[in-house]
């Protein structure tokens, strides 16, 4: 909060509030792709469903995340930082019309905000496990009210500072409570060997499930998520393609090994809970328990510190995004030419909003993971449909984007209003079949108005 509150009076513009002026190096730029990517989802949730359903195939969590991030850095970030944007909105409007891009960011706008709210329901979690007498309830509210204040003060380059010391909290918090659990069992050996009692290293979940149901495990983070706004943000935010494409790729194999920490230990909590003594009402609550159990009062404040450092770190992306969409795609193009001032106040304004929607809809939530599944694949089809296509081709006009983005999002509603197995394949196929059938059927006329950008920078 501190250093929020130190950056915030270096704010002066809303390029050093949305991407810290473009001035990110290496360090900042590597730790805070890690911090954010590196949810509460990656610790609790991830812990949670390795507990409840093993690893197997279709596990796409810390693999798929990792991979989108090496994805990121090796296709899209030096196109991406070249286009000198401030939203992620900013490259429809460069490559198609300013109406295309209000409307992609009120599509990924939503994906920002339940993605915070994962983090809000997760941040309540940790406060109900840890503090006797205090129900979830109580505890998301709580954790809403301190993360939205926490997050209006120093834009982009708080959040990146931060980071640093929160992506540091959380490595040794994380990496400490993995060597307690791995001498409670007895050693390495020993650890495998819970890992195979256990029973959480499956060829498959279901014998007869279909190869499309591994596909849309992974196609979700992979392909909802590699052209995220949040990630974006720091991509824009370096000072370098350089730097942008490097630190992606650093993060995203810090993220992997990190990441693989609290995968062991749900996969060998069935030996665990029991010996522990442990009951549990959730199995979200499954890491935060066994640090409490394992670990004396100065390593458990340490690890606690690491897990609310996982949350604030995502959590004022997300809501910074959102804002960012918010703010600089649809309010201040209303209003004309507003000051730097009031631009900044607006953005700021949007934080404290969005902070509001992600705690009502953490208050709802069936869980952590349900949360980020849902931010990641919600009108994500039709966004990296366009992006691929704006970015690597000169295909497709205002129409095609409009058409693409629509329908991709429908298709994504449609498959889970109907329940349908793979809605997620569904709504890519359908935003991939709209892009290319609508720029084989554009007018010469269109196709002349909107020519490929010349990437700018060097």
């Amino acid at each position: 909060m501190g250093i929020g509150v130190w950056v915030s009076r270096r704010i002066r513009t809303e390029e050093h509030y949305l991407v810290a002026g473009r001035s990110l190096g290496y360090g900042l730029t590597t730790f805070s792709v890690f911090a954010t990517w590196f949810g509460a989802e990656t610790i609790v949730g991830a812990a949670g469903s390795a507990y409840r359903d093993g690893l197997t195939p279709a596990s796409a969590e810390p693999f798929g995340y990792g991979l989108c991030l090496i994805l990121m850095g090796a296709l899209f970030a030096v196109p991406l930082w070249r286009r000198r944007l401030t939203t992620l909105a900013d490259l429809f409007a460069q490559r198609y019309s300013a109406g295309v891009a209000r409307f992609a960011a009120i599509i990924l706008i939503p994906s920002s905000v339940l993605w915070a709210a994962a983090q809000v329901r997760a941040f309540g979690q940790v406060l109900a496990t840890t503090s006797p007498g205090l129900d979830v309830s109580t505890a998301v509210g709580l954790a809403a009210g301190f993360v939205v204040a926490y997050a209006v003060f120093g834009g982009l380059l708080a959040d990146a500072i931060t980071d640093v010391v929160q992506g540091g909290v959380l490595v040794v918090g994380l990496v400490v409570l993995g060597v307690a659990v791995v001498v409670h069992l007895g050693g390495p050996e020993a650890s495998v060997e819970a890992v195979r009692a256990g029973g959480g290293l499956r060829l498959t979940s279901d014998p007869s499930a279909s190869w499309l149901v591994t596909l849309e495990a992974w196609a979700i983070p992979v392909l909802g998520s590699v052209v995220a706004a949040e990630l974006v943000a720091r991509v824009i935010a370096a000072r370098s393609p350089t730097v942008a494409r490097r630190s992606v790729l650093m993060g995203g194999g810090l993220y992997l090994a990190i990441g693989l920490v609290p995968v062991f230990i749900g996969l060998a909590a069935p030996v665990l809970v029991p010996a522990l003594g442990l009951t549990l009402s959730d199995a979200e609550q499954l890491v935060p328990s066994v640090a409490q159990a394992l670990l004396p009062t100065v390593l458990h404040a340490l690890f606690i510190g690491g897990l609310i450092s996982a949350i604030l770190s995502t959590v004022d992306s997300t809501l910074l995004v959102a804002s960012g969409l918010l703010s600089h795609n649809v309010i201040v193009p209303m209003l004309g030419a507003p000051s730097e001032r009031t631009k900044v106040r607006i953005a700021r304004a949007g934080v404290a909003g969005f902070g509001l929607v992600a705690y009502l809809l953490a208050m709802g939530a069936e869980g952590v993971f349900a949360l980020v599944e849902e931010a990641s694949a919600f009108g994500s089809a039709g966004a990296v449909v366009t992006i691929c296509f704006a970015l690597f081709t000169s295909w497709g006009g205002p129409r095609t984007a409009y058409a693409t983005l629509a329908l991709g999002l429908l298709a994504y509603v449609g498959g889970g209003v109907a329940a349908l197995p793979y809605p997620f394949l569904l709504s890519i196929a359908v935003a991939l079949a709209t892009y290319v059938l609508g720029a084989l059927i554009e007018t010469p006329t269109e196709r002349a108005r909107t020519p490929m950008q010349p990437a700018s920078g060097p």
